[in-house]
């Protein structure tokens, strides 16, 4: 009998589109789940037959005791190489190999200015009064030239975020635990301090860090008190980089301007969370890495991992 193949969380249904699984045709029965399973017991029983499962991002996390209740499991692929929703350790563990594919940082930088822009510019708004024949020019939008963007971390994607803000003649500030002024100096923009000072300077904050036991809520109430009321918050990273209770009053309450929120503690977002409808949050579902040259990438890489798995010379293997 071939080993079985689930595709978890293939919302779109692009997955076996978006890259040629035609080298597994004969080997491999692969068959894709689109829809969300947050039941455990549900989830388990859909896939507790499949000896490989390739999963997307952070969608369905695969604990140890999870990991457990799949006894035929022998392969995980997740897309990136990074992959905080499951126990690498575990899998290890348990005999369960677990792989990852390349990722590209442009995406998330681009999704970061359709967020940023959108808020300085009130577009969701604008857009809707058009279409629904409401008032014509109802807003007044910000200006990006001149004022500051502040930006939590400076890595591949922050850096590409930092050069976008020059182009718009924007002053360019960034702090990060471990950043140096000459790293900031590559990049042409100024080190903050402290993460204090940046809260304070910047006009719009963008969030850039991966998420750690050291990182987690980082931005809390003391940091978003500190921020001015004109100013925007943008998180195109984690969700567990802003205490979340925190952010709901600072929005509610008016400390900050607006929030711009590609990611959530809980995904898909609640139906009644107050983050789909408060007026001053544009909120996108998790798109940053949503883009076809991304999922090209990510899926002919997870084929590339089960043929050289089933070879027996796994790649890309994390832990």
């Amino acid at each position: 009998m071939k080993p079985r193949c689930a595709v978890l969380d293939d919302y779109q249904g692009v997955a076996l589109a978006s890259a040629d699984w035609s080298p597994l045709a004969d080997r491999v029965d692969v068959r894709v789940l689109r829809e969300h399973l947050t039941d455990r017991d549900a989830l388990v029983a859909a896939v507790e037959d499949c000896e490989i499962l390739v999963v997307m991002r952070e969608r369905t996390p695969l604990d140890a005791e999870l990991l457990r209740r799949l006894p035929r499991l022998r392969l995980v692929v997740t897309s990136g190489m990074r992959n905080a929703s499951i126990d690498v350790a575990g899998a290890t563990a348990l005999g369960i190999t677990v792989c990852g594919t390349a990722s590209a940082s442009e995406p998330p930088a681009e999704l970061t200015w359709a967020l940023l822009l959108g808020l300085a510019r009130h577009v969701p708004a604008e857009a809707r009064a058009v279409r629904e024949g409401g008032p014509w020019q109802s807003t007044v939008g910000t200006d990006l030239a001149g004022r500051t963007l502040g930006l939590v971390g400076l890595g591949k994607i922050g850096g590409r975020v930092a050069r976008v803000g020059l182009a718009f003649g924007m002053d360019v500030v960034a702090w990060s635990p471990n950043l140096t002024d000459e790293r900031a100096a590559e990049h042409g923009v100024a080190r903050a301090a402290d993460l204090q000072e940046l809260m304070e300077r910047a006009d719009f904050v963008s969030l850039h860090m991966v998420l750690s036991e050291r990182t987690r809520h980082l931005i809390g109430e003391a940091e978003l008190r500190t921020m001015r009321p004109s100013a925007y918050l943008v998180n195109t990273s984690r969700a567990g980089l802003v205490d979340g209770a925190a952010l709901l009053r600072a929005l509610r309450e008016g400390w900050i301007a607006g929030a711009g929120l590609d990611v959530f503690t809980t995904e898909p977002l609640p139906a009644d969370d107050p983050q789909r409808t408060l007026p001053n949050v544009l909120a996108l579902p998790h798109l940053g890495y949503v883009t076809r040259g991304n999922y090209g990438r990510y899926f002919g890489q997870a084929v590339e991992n089960i043929e050289a798995f089933l070879a027996g010379a796994p790649v890309r293997t994390l832990g």
